[in-house]
């Protein structure tokens, strides 16, 4: 079966998850899955293609802003329709092109109007339509779009979300908890310490007996790394600090913050697709409340310090309302509010081994090779017309 999978660079979660399908696809090849990712919103029309830019803008620049423009998009739902879809031939020659058995979208947008184009030009056998959302909660944050009830399946991350699914009319029997769609990395043997040690001295020069805080950046570049070294360039702490930069011009900041600050060790460090890896060696993370490396740190056992620094998005609200119901909030509305965050954690192996055990704890039981065998089994009735 060919499976086309339908998603969007509005942040990095869904790009990841898209991949993510594509990797398991090609290691679990005793499903016969053949897999085509789709940039559907930025390939089909110039319109669409700046709305995502749009989006990327405010994440970098001024989150906050984004309440805005979700609330607006929920309203206007301009994938709902066929009708209302701009450039809807360009993806009826994609369709046309891969001829696939199956339609997989895991973007919010993409449920509605490209599933019934999907269905219109492939009538013969007509595809089956299926979403997967990465999302962690439902209420205020979760998009309606995310939900079509005549789509054949519904697949959630955790149980929350399958929750928020049949609010918003998804049938019970087509609605399925599936667990996290990551990479098979995050899913293979867990390092050792030994392996752990190497990681740290060998790839970054660092203590492996140091408390260790890695800095990311969302897939758009957003970061405030340098806020947050000088928050702990002005307190008595003294973390290793490991910092992923995007684009470059962001890592030669950090390379020259670190040569004017010899005594706070900081590693600025290209983007990685070896995040599995990384989040098993440092003690601690600091990332924007995005499902997709909030996941990524659950499954890893890395205890997660969100960032809220410039206001939070209505979809990152959703992850800090899952992390407060598990146990696992702990958020930034300052750089200053990082060296008390991070006080409790630094010399106290009980309070870290406390917070992995609740991050496992929270994890789905659900695999990536169940969701395959759900997209592609042939067991889910196609709802009635």
């Amino acid at each position: 079966m060919r499976v086309l999978v339908l998603t969007s660079s509005t942040g990095g979660g869904h790009d990841t998850r898209a991949r993510a399908f594509a990797a398991w696809a090609r290691q679990e090849r005793d499903l016969g899955l053949e897999v085509v990712v789709h940039q559907a919103l930025e390939q089909t029309h110039g319109l669409y293609r700046f709305g995502v830019g749009l989006y990327n803008w405010i994440q970098r620049t001024a989150p906050r802003l984004h309440q805005a423009y979700f609330n607006f998009l929920e309203v206007a739902g301009a994938c709902k329709s066929p009708a209302w879809m701009l450039g809807v031939e360009r993806f009826r020659a994609v369709l046309r092109e891969h001829r696939p058995g199956a339609v997989l979208s895991v973007h919010g947008s993409l449920n509605h109007g490209f599933f019934a184009v999907a269905r219109d030009t492939l009538r013969e056998p007509p595809p089956r339509c299926v979403t997967y959302c990465g999302e962690l909660a439902g209420g205020y944050g979760f998009s309606r779009h995310w939900v079509n009830p005549q789509a054949d399946l519904f697949i959630g991350a955790v149980a929350e979300t399958v929750a928020a699914a049949r609010r918003w009319r998804m049938p019970e029997e087509r609605a399925r908890v599936g667990g996290f769609l990551l990479d098979p990395a995050f899913y293979a043997a867990r390092m050792d310490d030994g392996e752990r040690r190497a990681v740290l001295r060998e790839t970054y020069r660092l203590d492996p007996d140091r408390f260790t805080l890695l800095l990311t950046t969302g897939a758009a570049g957003a970061n405030h790394h340098l806020a947050l070294l000088n928050a702990l360039k002005a307190s008595p702490l003294r973390p290793q600090v490991i910092a992923i930069c995007r684009p470059p011009s962001v890592r030669q900041e950090v390379a020259a913050w670190a040569a004017a600050n010899p005594g706070l060790p900081v590693r600025p460090a290209e983007f990685t697709d070896r995040m599995a890896e990384l989040l098993q060696c440092v003690s601690a993370v600091v990332a924007r409340p995005g499902t997709g490396t909030t996941s990524e740190a659950m499954l890893s056992g890395c205890p997660i310090l969100f960032n809220g620094l410039g206001g939070v998005m209505p979809q990152e609200g959703i992850t800090l309302k899952f992390a407060a119901q598990h146990g696992l909030a702990r958020g930034l509305r300052r750089a200053a509010d990082l060296p008390a965050l991070l006080e409790p954690l630094m010399g106290n192996p009980p309070a870290l081994a406390a917070l992995r055990g609740k991050m496992a704890a929270a994890c789905p039981a659900g695999r990536p090779h169940e969701i395959l065998e759900l997209v592609a089994s042939g067991a889910m009735l196609r709802p009635r017309a």
